[in-house]
């Protein structure tokens, strides 16, 4: 049956050219994982803090590694895009940014992010937020990015403020963490805001 609206974003756009590596202007560096980010991973998931919001736990340095590979192949894929956030100058690793749950039919994507213990307290995760926002905006034609995150997190509340994501809602209950269900936040951000 056909549509009667052409897709936003025909299939291949964005394996049609490998992952490009995206320089935020001011200090950071959005670029492919590597393996060799694995041990890097492994610490970063060591932090109480991250298991507080995020579902994974790392037991080992080799079970990093595989989600680095598992990382990698996903650009083809067309619904996930993850990206290594380094600093600049030493290539040390700060966090991560995506694009989860890709429809490029609708011209939609979802943010999502975490920051080293290190890096925290420093605009990593708003900074990255920005980088890949304008990326896919502007080089892609992305029509609308949302960021979900637990109300509770105010840490990831204020990086969606920073990055200009308006809140638009309370999905109530809707995530199960750790502790319990967490009602989660939804902003937005359209192409032309």
């Amino acid at each position: 049956m056909p549509y009667t609206t052409s897709p936003v974003l025909p299939a291949g756009t964005l394996r049609r050219s490998p992952q490009p590596v995206l320089a935020s202007g001011d200090g950071l560096v959005l670029r492919p994982w590597r393996i060799e980010d694995a041990s890097a991973v492994h610490e970063a998931f060591q932090d109480p803090l991250m298991h507080q919001w995020h579902l994974m736990t790392s037991g080992s340095q080799a079970e990093a590694a595989g989600w680095v590979e598992g990382w990698l192949t996903e650009w083809e894929g067309e619904r996930i895009a993850q990206w290594a956030v380094a600093d600049a100058e030493s290539d040390l690793l700060l966090g991560r940014v995506a694009l989860r749950d890709i429809v490029l039919v609708d011209g939609l994507a979802k943010i999502a992010y975490w920051t080293t213990a290190a890096a925290r307290g420093r605009g990593v995760a708003a900074r990255a937020t920005a980088t890949i926002t304008r990326w896919a905006f502007e080089e892609i034609g992305f029509h609308r990015l949302e960021l979900l995150h637990a109300g509770a997190n105010h840490a990831s509340c204020r990086v969606a403020a920073k990055a200009g994501f308006a809140l638009e809602g309370v999905k109530r209950s809707a995530f199960l963490h750790p502790d319990g269900w967490h009602d989660m936040h939804l902003h937005a951000r359209l192409r032309g805001d």
